[in-house]
Protein backbone atom coordinates (compact mmCIF):
# COMPACT_ATOMS: atom_id res chain seq x y z
CA UNK A 1 0.00 0.00 0.00
CA UNK A 2 1.30 3.48 -0.86
CA UNK A 3 2.16 5.72 2.05
CA UNK A 4 0.00 8.72 2.92
CA UNK A 5 2.24 11.25 1.14
CA UNK A 6 2.82 9.28 -2.07
CA UNK A 7 2.14 11.37 -5.16
CA UNK A 8 1.17 8.35 -7.27
CA UNK A 9 -0.22 4.90 -6.57
CA UNK A 10 1.11 1.85 -8.48
CA UNK A 11 -1.84 2.07 -10.88
CA UNK A 12 -1.20 5.78 -11.45
CA UNK A 13 2.48 5.07 -12.13
CA UNK A 14 1.46 2.60 -14.83
CA UNK A 15 -0.82 5.25 -16.28
CA UNK A 16 2.12 7.68 -16.39
CA UNK A 17 4.13 5.11 -18.36
CA UNK A 18 1.22 4.36 -20.71
CA UNK A 19 0.77 8.04 -21.51
CA UNK A 20 4.50 8.49 -22.05
CA UNK A 21 4.60 5.54 -24.46
CA UNK A 22 1.58 7.04 -26.23
CA UNK A 23 3.63 10.15 -26.98
CA UNK A 24 2.49 12.55 -24.25
CA UNK A 25 5.06 15.19 -23.21
CA UNK A 26 6.23 14.81 -19.61
CA UNK A 27 4.88 18.26 -18.72
CA UNK A 28 1.41 17.33 -19.93
CA UNK A 29 1.52 14.05 -18.01
CA UNK A 30 2.53 15.88 -14.82
CA UNK A 31 -0.32 18.36 -15.20
CA UNK A 32 -2.88 15.62 -15.82
CA UNK A 33 -1.66 13.49 -12.90
CA UNK A 34 -1.32 16.40 -10.46
CA UNK A 35 2.37 15.86 -9.73
CA UNK A 36 5.71 17.40 -10.68
CA UNK A 37 7.64 16.77 -13.90
CA UNK A 38 10.48 15.44 -11.77
CA UNK A 39 8.13 12.79 -10.31
CA UNK A 40 7.00 11.78 -13.81
CA UNK A 41 10.60 11.56 -15.03
CA UNK A 42 11.57 9.43 -12.01
CA UNK A 43 8.94 6.77 -12.67
CA UNK A 44 9.67 6.71 -16.38
CA UNK A 45 13.35 6.09 -15.59
CA UNK A 46 12.39 3.34 -13.13
CA UNK A 47 10.25 1.73 -15.84
CA UNK A 48 13.14 1.77 -18.31
CA UNK A 49 15.45 0.14 -15.74
CA UNK A 50 13.15 -2.40 -14.05
CA UNK A 51 10.01 -2.66 -16.15
CA UNK A 52 6.48 -2.82 -14.71
CA UNK A 53 7.72 -4.62 -11.60
CA UNK A 54 9.63 -1.51 -10.59
CA UNK A 55 6.42 0.52 -10.42
CA UNK A 56 5.06 -1.47 -7.50
CA UNK A 57 5.40 -0.43 -3.86
CA UNK A 58 8.46 -1.72 -2.04
CA UNK A 59 9.93 -1.48 1.43
CA UNK A 60 12.12 1.54 2.12
CA UNK A 61 14.19 -0.43 4.62
CA UNK A 62 17.91 -0.47 3.68
CA UNK A 63 19.49 -3.75 2.59
CA UNK A 64 22.03 -3.48 5.38
CA UNK A 65 22.40 -1.44 8.58
CA UNK A 66 26.07 -1.42 9.60
CA UNK A 67 25.45 0.82 12.62
CA UNK A 68 22.63 -1.31 14.05
CA UNK A 69 23.03 -2.44 17.66
CA UNK A 70 24.79 -5.84 17.79
CA UNK A 71 22.69 -8.91 18.51
CA UNK A 72 24.58 -9.65 21.74
CA UNK A 73 23.88 -6.15 23.05
CA UNK A 74 20.17 -6.42 22.24
CA UNK A 75 19.92 -9.74 24.08
CA UNK A 76 21.67 -8.23 27.10
CA UNK A 77 19.23 -5.28 27.09
CA UNK A 78 16.25 -7.63 27.09
CA UNK A 79 17.82 -9.78 29.84
CA UNK A 80 18.34 -6.78 32.11
CA UNK A 81 14.74 -5.74 31.61
CA UNK A 82 13.23 -9.19 32.18
CA UNK A 83 15.51 -10.57 34.89
CA UNK A 84 16.60 -7.48 36.79
CA UNK A 85 13.67 -5.22 35.84
CA UNK A 86 15.80 -2.17 35.20
CA UNK A 87 14.62 1.04 33.58
CA UNK A 88 15.99 2.23 30.28
CA UNK A 89 18.42 4.76 31.82
CA UNK A 90 20.07 2.17 34.07
CA UNK A 91 20.20 -0.35 31.21
CA UNK A 92 21.87 2.29 29.03
CA UNK A 93 24.58 2.75 31.65
CA UNK A 94 25.19 -1.00 31.92
CA UNK A 95 25.52 -1.72 28.19
CA UNK A 96 27.01 1.63 27.11
CA UNK A 97 24.31 2.74 24.66
CA UNK A 98 21.90 5.66 24.65
CA UNK A 99 18.54 5.42 26.50
CA UNK A 100 16.74 5.97 23.18
CA UNK A 101 18.51 2.95 21.73
CA UNK A 102 17.37 0.88 24.72
CA UNK A 103 13.78 1.96 24.10
CA UNK A 104 13.93 1.00 20.42
CA UNK A 105 15.46 -2.40 21.20
CA UNK A 106 12.86 -3.20 23.87
CA UNK A 107 10.04 -2.19 21.54
CA UNK A 108 11.49 -4.20 18.66
CA UNK A 109 11.90 -7.27 20.86
CA UNK A 110 8.41 -6.97 22.37
CA UNK A 111 9.66 -6.62 25.94
CA UNK A 112 6.88 -5.47 28.33
CA UNK A 113 7.01 -2.14 30.11
CA UNK A 114 8.05 -2.06 33.76
CA UNK A 115 4.53 -0.95 34.73
CA UNK A 116 3.21 -4.30 33.45
CA UNK A 117 5.64 -6.44 35.49
CA UNK A 118 5.43 -7.66 39.05
CA UNK A 119 8.28 -5.91 40.94
CA UNK A 120 9.18 -9.12 42.83
CA UNK A 121 8.78 -11.97 40.34
CA UNK A 122 9.02 -10.10 37.04
CA UNK A 123 5.87 -11.78 35.70
CA UNK A 124 3.47 -9.83 33.52
CA UNK A 125 0.53 -8.90 35.77
CA UNK A 126 -1.15 -6.19 33.69
CA UNK A 127 -2.59 -6.88 30.29
CA UNK A 128 -1.68 -4.75 27.32
CA UNK A 129 -4.22 -2.43 25.69
CA UNK A 130 -3.84 -4.49 22.55
CA UNK A 131 -4.65 -8.15 22.17
CA UNK A 132 -3.80 -10.55 19.38
CA UNK A 133 -6.75 -12.83 20.20
CA UNK A 134 -10.22 -11.70 19.18
CA UNK A 135 -12.82 -12.42 21.84
CA UNK A 136 -15.85 -14.28 20.54
CA UNK A 137 -18.10 -17.22 21.35
CA UNK A 138 -17.77 -20.49 19.47
CA UNK A 139 -21.00 -20.37 17.41
CA UNK A 140 -23.64 -17.87 16.26
CA UNK A 141 -26.47 -17.35 18.74
CA UNK A 142 -24.54 -18.67 21.74
CA UNK A 143 -24.43 -15.15 23.20
CA UNK A 144 -26.00 -11.89 22.04
CA UNK A 145 -25.50 -8.43 23.53
CA UNK A 146 -28.50 -6.13 23.88
CA UNK A 147 -28.27 -2.45 24.79
CA UNK A 148 -30.02 0.92 24.42
CA UNK A 149 -28.28 4.21 23.60
CA UNK A 150 -30.11 7.42 24.53
CA UNK A 151 -29.32 10.31 22.16
CA UNK A 152 -30.62 13.87 22.27
CA UNK A 153 -32.52 14.87 19.14
CA UNK A 154 -31.28 17.65 16.86
CA UNK A 155 -33.94 20.19 15.80
CA UNK A 156 -34.62 21.08 12.18
CA UNK A 157 -32.01 23.43 10.85
CA UNK A 158 -29.38 22.24 13.34
CA UNK A 159 -28.87 22.65 17.07
CA UNK A 160 -27.86 25.72 19.03
CA UNK A 161 -24.19 24.80 18.62
CA UNK A 162 -24.59 25.56 14.93
CA UNK A 163 -25.01 29.25 15.85
CA UNK A 164 -21.70 29.40 17.64
CA UNK A 165 -22.20 27.09 20.58
CA UNK A 166 -22.26 29.81 23.22
CA UNK A 167 -24.36 29.87 26.36
CA UNK A 168 -26.01 33.13 25.22
CA UNK A 169 -27.17 31.54 21.97
CA UNK A 170 -28.48 28.52 23.87
CA UNK A 171 -30.49 30.56 26.40
CA UNK A 172 -31.62 33.11 23.84
CA UNK A 173 -33.20 30.74 21.33
CA UNK A 174 -36.93 31.46 20.88
CA UNK A 175 -38.05 27.87 21.43
CA UNK A 176 -35.98 27.11 24.51
CA UNK A 177 -39.07 25.89 26.38
CA UNK A 178 -39.89 23.40 23.65
CA UNK A 179 -38.64 19.96 24.61
CA UNK A 180 -37.29 18.15 21.58
CA UNK A 181 -36.81 14.84 23.37
CA UNK A 182 -34.53 11.89 22.78
CA UNK A 183 -34.00 9.04 20.36
CA UNK A 184 -33.43 5.56 21.79
CA UNK A 185 -31.22 3.35 19.64
CA UNK A 186 -31.88 -0.31 20.51
CA UNK A 187 -29.24 -2.77 19.27
CA UNK A 188 -28.72 -6.52 19.41
CA UNK A 189 -25.28 -7.89 18.42
CA UNK A 190 -24.31 -11.54 17.99
CA UNK A 191 -21.06 -12.24 19.83
CA UNK A 192 -19.68 -14.73 17.31
CA UNK A 193 -20.51 -13.25 13.90
CA UNK A 194 -20.88 -9.59 15.03
CA UNK A 195 -24.14 -9.48 13.09
CA UNK A 196 -26.22 -6.58 14.42
CA UNK A 197 -29.81 -5.36 14.32
CA UNK A 198 -30.84 -1.85 15.42
CA UNK A 199 -34.03 0.16 15.67
CA UNK A 200 -34.99 3.61 17.01
CA UNK A 201 -38.22 3.16 19.02
CA UNK A 202 -39.80 6.13 20.87
CA UNK A 203 -38.71 5.02 24.37
CA UNK A 204 -36.73 2.47 26.37
CA UNK A 205 -39.52 0.96 28.44
CA UNK A 206 -39.57 -2.73 29.17
CA UNK A 207 -42.41 -3.53 26.80
CA UNK A 208 -40.67 -1.62 24.00
CA UNK A 209 -37.45 -3.53 24.63
CA UNK A 210 -39.33 -6.81 24.58
CA UNK A 211 -40.93 -5.96 21.24
CA UNK A 212 -37.56 -5.01 19.84
CA UNK A 213 -36.14 -8.33 21.02
CA UNK A 214 -38.86 -10.22 19.13
CA UNK A 215 -38.14 -8.37 15.90
CA UNK A 216 -34.38 -8.69 16.34
CA UNK A 217 -34.66 -12.45 16.89
CA UNK A 218 -36.84 -12.73 13.80
CA UNK A 219 -34.21 -10.84 11.78
CA UNK A 220 -31.44 -13.08 13.09
CA UNK A 221 -33.48 -16.10 11.97
CA UNK A 222 -33.51 -14.76 8.39
CA UNK A 223 -29.69 -14.72 8.29
CA UNK A 224 -29.25 -18.21 9.71
CA UNK A 225 -29.12 -17.53 13.47
CA UNK A 226 -32.32 -19.38 14.35
CA UNK A 227 -31.52 -19.90 18.04
CA UNK A 228 -30.42 -17.40 20.69
CA UNK A 229 -29.03 -19.21 23.72
CA UNK A 230 -27.90 -16.39 26.03
CA UNK A 231 -28.71 -12.69 26.19
CA UNK A 232 -26.40 -10.29 28.01
CA UNK A 233 -27.85 -6.89 28.80
CA UNK A 234 -27.95 -4.11 31.35
CA UNK A 235 -30.96 -2.35 29.89
CA UNK A 236 -33.91 -4.77 29.90
CA UNK A 237 -35.84 -6.10 32.94
CA UNK A 238 -36.04 -9.89 33.02
CA UNK A 239 -39.79 -10.04 33.42
CA UNK A 240 -40.42 -8.13 30.20
CA UNK A 241 -38.20 -10.45 28.19
CA UNK A 242 -39.83 -13.51 29.65
CA UNK A 243 -43.28 -12.07 28.90
CA UNK A 244 -42.32 -11.07 25.37
CA UNK A 245 -42.33 -14.70 24.10
CA UNK A 246 -39.67 -13.89 21.54
CA UNK A 247 -38.70 -16.73 19.17
CA UNK A 248 -35.74 -17.90 21.24
CA UNK A 249 -34.91 -19.82 24.40
CA UNK A 250 -32.31 -17.82 26.28
CA UNK A 251 -31.03 -17.33 29.81
CA UNK A 252 -31.04 -13.63 30.63
CA UNK A 253 -27.80 -12.38 32.18
CA UNK A 254 -27.68 -8.81 33.48
CA UNK A 255 -24.26 -7.26 33.08
CA UNK A 256 -24.67 -5.02 36.11
CA UNK A 257 -26.01 -7.61 38.56
CA UNK A 258 -25.66 -11.23 39.53
CA UNK A 259 -29.26 -12.18 38.72
CA UNK A 260 -29.86 -14.81 36.04
CA UNK A 261 -33.02 -16.38 34.75
CA UNK A 262 -34.07 -18.51 31.78
CA UNK A 263 -36.68 -16.99 29.55
CA UNK A 264 -39.34 -19.61 28.83
CA UNK A 265 -39.76 -18.68 25.19
CA UNK A 266 -40.72 -20.94 22.28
Amino acid sequence: MSHANAALTPRARELVVDRFLAGWPKAHIAKAMGCSRKCVAHWIDVFHQEGLAGLQDRSSRPRSSPSRTPEETELEIVRLRVEERLGRDRIAERVAVSPRTVSRVLARRGAPALSQLDPITGEVIRSSKQTAVRYERARPGELVHMDVKKLGRIPKGGGWRGDGGTRVNHLGRPDQRTRIGYDYVHSLVDDHSRAAYSEVPPDEKGATCAGFLRRAAAFFATIGIDRVETIMTAAVPLEHVIASRAPCSAPMRCANSTSSARASLP
